[in-house]
């Protein structure tokens, strides 16, 4: 093969590879993007093993914002997203202490709202808040400390709380405090797989958790 034929076979694998890439990286930057997991925060909702598809459209994406491999973002325009983050829905943001890792927590309360937990119980602007369907409590004792009293604490301007669904065993905003606006991600639409690592092996994928997220 003579070195023009190599060159042009060079140059259309070179496009048969970056292109492809690039499209990606720009809808994962934009558009959706898959997470992954990691721990049983907000069980029984979500399980260590789920991948979830999340959307980044409702509260608008940075872009390129970061990159699969890069712990810092890059130099980013923030687009401006449809709607503001609703109290009860999941969300997906930047970890307060750590930005290369995103988290995932329910939004219970946001700016201007009142919080306080009493004896496990979470009160939003002294009303009960509504439980959620797979949320629970796994220890039964009422411990000192602000996992099970809290507050009372307003939420500031630009912020919302959030917590897990797995209450006893969640690191949230009773620890460190409101979300800035500016560090939401994703709004999570599905479960596509889940992968339950402990039980049999015919019983590995959870068939019927997989679906809408609520």
């Amino acid at each position: 093969m003579s070195h023009r034929a190599l060159a042009v076979h060079a140059r259309r694998l070179a496009t048969s590879i970056v292109l492809p890439v690039a499209v990606a990286l720009v809808v994962r930057a934009t558009l959706v993007q898959a997470y992954h997991i990691p721990s049983g925060s907000m069980e029984d909702t979500l399980f260590p093993g789920d991948l979830v598809l999340a959307e980044k459209v409702s509260f608008g994406p940075s872009v390129p914002g970061r990159f699969p491999g890069l712990k810092n973002p890059l130099p980013s325009v923030h687009v401006p997203g449809l709607r503001p983050v609703r109290q009860g829905e999941i969300v997906i943001f930047e970890h307060p202490e750590d930005p290369a890792v995103d988290l995932i927590k329910r939004v219970v309360a946001t700016a201007g709202q009142m919080v306080e937990v009493r004896d496990k119980l979470l009160y939003v602007d002294g009303v009960a808040a509504p439980w959620p369907a797979e949320a629970k409590h796994d220890d039964p004792r009422v411990q000192r400390g602000q996992r099970d009293n809290f507050g009372p604490y307003r939420v500031p301007d630009g912020h919302f709380f959030v917590m897990g669904d797995n209450r006893d065993n969640s690191f949230d905003s009773r620890f460190f405090g409101a979300v800035p606006q500016a560090a939401l991600r994703a709004r999570p639409l599905a479960v596509y797989f889940s992968w339950n690592g402990a039980a049999p092996l015919r019983d590995k994928i959870r068939w019927t958790h997989l679906g809408p997220v609520r």
